[in-house]
């Protein structure tokens, strides 16, 4: 391990800015969600369903938009893509305290779909701004900021809601509004050449580190409109090989791990009437995903993620055992030992099998399938704990994410088996094509 190397990226002020910018700028969508739903509740006198629609419209728009908002950054640079943004989410939060809760949903989904694009933005910026050998250690240090952020955002959401929802939903609007403007004057780097990237322009080393090269467009003319419109579609979309829709698996069952668990803690403690003690266990929880973030960023060597995923979804089964927050905090701390790892290995993987110029949306599709993730663990945890019992949301969701983490192991271990024979057939071709040994 070398734990020297945090001090080396935090020595870098555009990147030590970046980091501390994004820790504060997603507080504002942490927080909504509490908040939205204590507004659905608490000020409109609606069920938890209603609050639980809302939140999925949410979800939606966010799913549908952050691979969206990524390639908006990939061809017009961040601060031409920020600005609709910008205006949607102060527009958005503003009105929506005063809608009624069909509008609101609609609201919801055009937050969702404009919401500024924090994660996928700040991790295609670290993806540049530090050299290949350091972005473990810059996206630990990321995982680690969103950390908590989550432990603050929701925190800050209630104290909003104590006060006023729709004073809380205006301040949220707001303060999303100026996370987008500082990322604008702030201006990170998404491109390798970019001032303020590792390799400046017209360096003599200017050459990205483990880019992966796409082919050029080819030329449709002279097609129809049919035929130009697949053949553009399907060199959009030659970045996506197996190896990517892997680790893009890795990252919706990080997701449903880490909503399904929160589901199960919050039914657990309930269960055993001590859900005034939840805070000790998200503790423990959250604390460990910290400790775990530090440990991996130091490594010298990138983790498999899938194999990350795989351990963290059989740690969690036996958390369904706990009795008490105790025992259930101490439970908690090997799966969540993983949780940062597990996401700071996939974002990494991601940003070497991916061209630099697609990786902007590469991230908003790494975002959007987390989120579906997250959209998926909960209702399905609470399904399952509503049915059997507070138990069954930690180990069906361990079981399923383990199994989907063998299956990604599988696919890539096939794709890699594939890879070697088309090189060595390749190898084979050019032997009986060369000219003859003159020996």
């Amino acid at each position: 391990m070398n734990f020297a190397a945090y001090r080396e990226i935090l020595a870098v002020a555009p990147v030590r800015r970046l980091l501390i910018v994004a820790m504060f700028a997603r507080i504002p969508h942490a927080a909504a969600g509490v908040l939205l739903t204590l507004h659905v509740v608490e000020s409109m006198k609606l069920d938890f369903a209603s609050a639980g629609m809302v939140a999925a419209a949410i979800t939606i728009g966010m799913a549908f938009g952050a691979p969206w908002r990524g390639r908006m950054v990939d061809i017009y640079g961040l601060r031409r893509a920020l600005v609709p943004s910008i205006v949607a989410e102060m527009t958005v939060w503003s009105v929506a305290p005063f809608l009624n809760f069909q509008l609101l949903i609609v609201a919801a989904l055009i937050g969702g779909l404009f919401a500024v694009p924090i994660f996928s933005v700040v991790r295609q910026a670290l993806g540049v701004m530090v050299p290949p050998e350091q972005r473990r250690t810059a996206y630990a240090l990321d995982s680690m900021g969103g950390e908590i952020t989550f432990m603050i955002g929701p925190a800050a959401g209630v104290m909003l809601a104590a006060n006023n929802t729709v004073v809380g939903l205006i301040i949220i609007g707001v303060s999303a509004s100026l996370a987008g403007v500082f990322l604008m004057v702030f201006n990170p780097p998404t491109r390798t050449g970019q001032k303020g990237s590792h390799v400046a322009l017209g360096a003599e080393d200017a050459q990205p580190h483990h880019v992966v090269e796409e082919a050029p467009a080819p030329d449709f003319a002279g097609k129809n409109m049919a035929a130009r419109w697949w053949g553009k579609t399907r060199h959009n979309v030659r970045w996506v090989n197996v190896a990517v829709l892997a680790i893009l698996g890795t990252s919706l069952g990080a997701g449903l791990v880490l909503s399904g668990v929160n589901v199960g803690m919050v039914a657990l403690m309930r269960h055993n009437d001590m859900t005034s003690e939840l805070g000790i266990v998200f503790l423990f929880w959250c604390g460990a995903s910290i400790v775990g973030g530090v440990i991996y960023g130091a490594l010298k060597r990138s983790i498999n993620p899938l194999w990350l995923l795989m351990a963290m979804a059989i740690l969690v089964i036996p958390m369904g055992f706990a009795t008490n927050a105790l025992t259930l905090g101490l439970l908690s701390i090997l799966p969540g030992l993983l949780c940062a790892p597990v996401l700071t290995s996939s974002a990494e993987h991601i940003a070497d099998l991916v061209a630099e110029k697609r990786r902007g949306e590469a991230m908003g599709w790494y975002g959007t399938s987390m989120t579906m993730g997250s959209a998926m663990g909960s209702p399905f945890a609470g399904f399952m704990i509503d049915r059997i019992g507070p138990w069954s949301g930690f180990a069906i969701i361990g079981a399923i994410c383990g199994v989907l983490a063998i299956i990604g192991l599988l696919a890539m271990a096939a794709w890699r088996r594939r890879g070697n024979r088309m090189v060595a057939a390749g190898d084979e071709q050019d032997e009986l094509l060369g000219e003859p040994d003159p020996a």
